[in-house]
């Protein structure tokens, strides 16, 4: 990979591998950063460091003021054992079965499965993913319960961006009628051309440069520990598979709470 004898795309899927991450399950799926911030240019300029997400910092820490709200929440709880309320910066996750379905949702069978796991309908429309810019504001700045990341899909994958099954997926408060996904406008509303950009970006020269920082917040040592506190990237204890023995506990109440809340929010990928 340092001898770019393979791409971005190649060596992220290889440590998504090896992390234990696979298409067979929405709670261990792959993995993959969001690359760009610009979502409103008429065109793409990646020559621009501007361009592009800091690949340094987690989704928590993208703006300083978002930063410092999590690094404030981390301070107010106390340590404890068992407890929803553990001290972490995020309580959500940035990979979890619901945000790979929700991405998928105009494709079977990710459209059963997210119906299934919204309890048997769509989400409120104005809660759907219909819209790249506003993920992204969402996930990098806007929602404190939001710091997903992105799925490998949005770098090779255009029909997952249109709703080509025709769903019924509801109306916006706005009056907006949720059909294919609203893409930037330096993608002119094609689902190929707003990829292949995408995966320009990915291989950037840029994102090649420091694309390896990310890869310590998610596959690395900034993943737990000390170095995960300096970096603004802890996460519920319940995320850390190492963590939570659930052979020993007794509970079957305790037990399924666990198990369904490590469903919900996800899971932090194998240290590499």
């Amino acid at each position: 990979w340092q001898k770019r004898e393979i791409s971005n795309f190649d060596y992220l899927m290889y440590l998504n591998t090896l992390a234990g991450r696979t298409y067979n399950d929405y709670m261990q799926y792959p993995v993959f950063p969001w690359v760009l911030a610009d979502y409103h240019s008429e065109t793409l300029d990646l020559t621009n460091p501007c361009t592009f997400r800091d690949l340094s910092k987690p989704m928590g820490a993208q703006t300083a003021e978002r930063k410092c709200k999590f690094i404030q929440r981390f301070n107010e709880v106390e340590k404890s054992e068992g407890d929803l309320s553990a001290q972490c910066h995020y309580c959500t996750h940035y990979s979890s079965a619901i945000i790979v379905a929700s991405y998928l949702v105009r494709m079977e069978p990710f459209t059963q499965t997210f119906c299934s796991l919204q309890g048997g309908s769509f989400d409120v429309a104005d809660r759907m993913f219909h819209s790249v810019k506003s993920t992204w504001e969402s996930a990098s700045r806007d929602n404190m319960s939001d710091v997903r990341e992105l799925i490998p899909e949005f770098f090779y994958l255009p029909e997952f961006l249109t709703n080509a099954n025709h769903f019924e997926l509801g109306c916006m408060q706005d009056g907006t009628v949720l059909g294919d996904v609203q893409l930037p406008p330096w993608a002119d509303g094609d689902p190929h051309k707003f990829i292949l950009l995408h995966r320009q970006a990915l291989e950037s020269d840029y994102v090649s440069a420091h694309l390896h920082c990310w890869i310590d917040l998610i596959f690395g040592h900034k993943q737990h520990g000390s170095a995960a506190v300096e970096a603004v990237n802890t996460f519920h204890p319940y995320f850390y598979g190492d963590k939570v023995d659930l052979n020993n506990i007794k509970d079957p109440l305790i037990k399924s709470t666990i198990l369904g809340f490590i469903s919900n929010f996800g899971q932090i990928p194998k240290q590499v």
